[in-house]
């Protein structure tokens, strides 16, 4: 269990969670689509936001986990699934990516409203990791105070070096499953806007070059996929985060390398703290005991329910 690609992928594989009894909520966009928001309610005046991975959604095993600890140690919980990831495709030509923060923040909203919660805290794996991270960047002056702390887990924060990561061999099984997914959600949409989007030779697309050239850069407004990666990778924006958050990236992730570690943006910041285990894969840390609780689960918890020291 120490390969990197084990803890990967056996999560998804084997892991098998008690399924969550969500309580399903749709909320409308400005520009006339939606957002599939899924709850998971104690009673508590303490939340927590889930933002999934890549092509993942609130019943993947990792969200579904992380649920489960949160509930079970006093907070409510809320999921919510990306445009096109909730089961029914979106309405309008955009998808989603790692700088979508206007989504966050409508799901954001939505929970201020309910004037349930006098806490808020932001959980986020992989793309949904650097999302939460650039959101709170981007947001640092404006930020709710409701928003406490923020736990992201297995960050590509220089989104370059790791699409150069996922290109790889090692990564191709990786790539070719994502690939796969992006390619069947692009026909559902040829579907429903058969004069705004194609898939001809889609079969050329090798890699996430390939693709957010083709399609998340041109959609979404950026000049090409290098552009896009760098107006969104976190590793930029770190230094702008003004509330805790802690920052997760196992060693021996198969997806991260190079500016995917920020140490030196951590190590400068009173807010930042990045933990680097040795092992844990890409949204793996496994652990097996009894109780079916994976080490990320426990993390998240232990620092959410952290008291505040005298300096934050």
């Amino acid at each position: 269990m120490q390969n990197a690609h084990v803890q990967t992928v056996y999560p998804t594989l084997f892991r098998k969670c008690e399924p969550v009894n969500y309580q399903r909520e749709r909320i409308l966009t400005d520009d006339d689509d939606f957002l599939d928001l899924d709850w998971s309610q104690i009673g508590s005046s303490k939340l927590a936001i889930l933002s999934h991975g890549l092509e993942g959604n609130s019943r993947m095993q990792y969200v579904v986990g992380m649920v489960k600890q949160l509930n079970q140690h006093g907070w409510d919980a809320l999921a919510w699934n990306y445009r096109s990831c909730s089961g029914e495709i979106n309405r309008q030509l955009r998808f989603y990516h790692n700088g979508v923060t206007d989504d966050l923040d409508r799901v954001i909203q939505r929970a201020q409203s309910t004037e349930q919660y006098n806490q808020i805290a932001l959980i986020g794996f992989s793309l949904g990791g650097n999302l939460t991270l650039n959101y709170l960047g981007w947001n640092s002056a404006s930020l709710s105070s409701l928003i406490a702390r923020a736990v992201v887990f297995s960050v590509p924060c220089d989104l370059t070096a790791s699409s150069g990561e996922l290109a790889k061999p090692k990564c191709r099984l990786y790539m070719k499953r994502f690939l796969r997914s992006f390619h069947h959600k692009i026909r559902e949409k040829m579907a429903i806007m058969p004069d705004q989007i194609d898939d001809k030779d889609f079969h050329q697309i090798k890699n996430f070059k390939d693709y957010d050239d083709r399609y998340t850069a041109p959609i979404h407004g950026f000049k090409s996929a290098e552009d896009y990666w760098i107006k969104c990778s976190s590793q930029r924006i770190i230094p702008d985060i003004r509330i805790p958050t802690l920052i997760v990236n196992a060693k021996n992730d198969p997806f991260l390398s190079g500016g995917c570690y920020p140490v030196s943006e951590a190590e400068k910041s009173n807010y930042v703290w990045l933990e680097m285990p040795a092992s844990g894969g890409h949204v793996g840390f496994i652990e097996f005991k009894k109780q079916n609780i994976y080490w990320s689960e426990a993390r998240a918890v232990e620092f959410l329910n952290e008291k505040k020291s005298e300096n934050g």
